[in-house]
Order: C-alpha cells, then structure tokens, then sequence
C-alpha cells in the first residue's frame, strides 16, 4: 500500500475466507492501532487487547536487522483479518544511521523506487488498489530539508502511485506542508488527508486534516506498550476512513 503490482488472488486462503466470514470490528474514529516492526505480535493477542487493528511494513528488511516484521507477510495479514482487525499499509526501509540514510534523502528517483517496491509488497500480502501507504518520514526535518528533497521523494512516489494513495508519516510540520503542497491524497471522510502523525517533534501541534495520530512512541527511555513478547506503538484513529485495507472507496 495496483497499477504494476499483484492484484488479489481470485483463489482465496482460508485465512481471507475467515477474514470475509468475520468481517473487520468497529472502523472509525475513537479506536486505536498498533505499529511494531521488531517482533510480530500474533492477531489473537491485538484483538485480545482491544485494538482495532495494526500498520504493517510493505517494506523490504534493511542490512543488518533482526526484525522479523519485514516486510508484512500474506499469512499475517490473513491472520489479522480472520481476526476481524483492519489493516493499514506503511513503508519505512532507511533510517538515520542504519546505515542506510532516510528513504527521502533519495529524492525523485528514490520515491520512483520505493513506490514500486511498496505496490510489490502490498499486493503480495493482499492488499487492496484502493488503499493508500503511509511512507515515512522518521525524523526531525526542518522548511528547507522539506522543500529541496523531501518533497521530491513524495512526488516521485505519487508518480507511480498517484497522489490519491499516497500518504505520509512524520511530525506536524511535515504533514501541514505535505498537504499544503498537494502531495498526499484525500480520505473519503471529508475534511481528512492520507497523513499519519507523529507526537514526536511535533511540539504539541496537532494537525486537524490528520487520520491517525501516534501517540505513543517506543523510545530508549519509554517502552511502549507491551504486548506479543515486545513493544509496540499506539496509535489513535481520527476519523471513519483512516487508510484500512477492508473499507469500500
């Protein structure tokens, strides 16, 4: 999260036949995800919990990580699904000092790629053409950075996948000038855009257009919540339509 990518098998696993059996809990506003990436936490135990649902990583696995999330497998979202638990797409593969540098450092060219790796990975796991991913920005950008490459990088990503599925992570500032520039696409709730908050570095703004806001954050010093024998991020649903695989647009 299919233009160049693998649409839906019409032969379905069990796993999407129970998904379809038991049909995603409450959708809208007011309910709370989970991101992770170090360990997968098992369906049973996110709905046990309570949450709606989980983002997980169209992404490939970067050099050197131990991560077992990455990217999200076709088993594991079936199994979410089958659990009634909806499913949201993101995509972060650099990170600052990985080694890898930040995907948007890489500009056009590097969003031209991510973009097609991102469809890959969705359509594999099986998510829908009308879903939008949510790439990130992970880090404390400032006006000048945003203008001369990150920008570029969201544009060379709504080439390949229009503006209307492409979404963005990052602080307020990032997603007030992602939507200001016309890079992220709409929700189908009016007045909402593809933009996934971060509390960090945000400095207690929050950008009203935003779908989802991540409000816990695990860090050196704050765990996060435990859950699945690891930590995981919370993240709070704004709105009806927030980027989940099993909603009609």
């Amino acid at each position: 999260m299919l233009r160049g990518a693998l649409t839906v098998p019409l032969i379905m696993s069990a796993g999407t036949l129970g998904a379809i059996a038991h049909a995603p809990r409450a959708s809208g506003a007011n309910g709370k995800l989970i991101d992770f990436a170090e360990r997968q936490v098992p369906a049973e135990q996110i709905a046990a919990a309570g949450y709606v649902g989980a983002l997980v990583y169209v992404s490939e696995l970067r050099p050197g990580a131990t991560f077992d999330f990455k990217p999200v497998t076709r088993e594991y979202t079936d199994s979410l699904r089958a659990h009634g638990l909806q499913v949201v797409s993101c995509y972060q593969y650099g990170k600052p000092g990985w080694p890898t540098p930040s995907d948007y450092t890489r500009g056009f060219d590097g969003g031209v790629a991510d973009a097609k790796t991102a469809l890959r990975l969705h359509g594999a796991a099986g998510g829908p053409d009308s879903a939008p991913i949510f790439f990130s920005i992970d880090e404390d950008i400032d006006t000048d950075t945003w203008k001369s490459v990150a920008v570029q990088w969201l544009r060379g990503i709504n080439s390949v996948l229009g503006v209307e599925r492409t979404g963005v992570y990052g602080h307020a500032g990032v997603c007030q000038w992602a939507a200001a520039d016309g890079v992220v696409g709409h929700s189908t709730t009016p007045g909402y855009r593809w933009l996934w908050q971060t509390r960090a570095w945000s400095g207690g703004v929050r950008v009203p257009e935003a779908v989802l806001f991540q409000s816990v954050i695990v860090t050196a010093s704050n765990p996060g919540i435990s859950l699945g024998g690891t930590h995981v991020d919370e993240d709070e649903i704004l709105t009806a339509d927030y980027g989940q695989w099993d909603l009609p647009r």
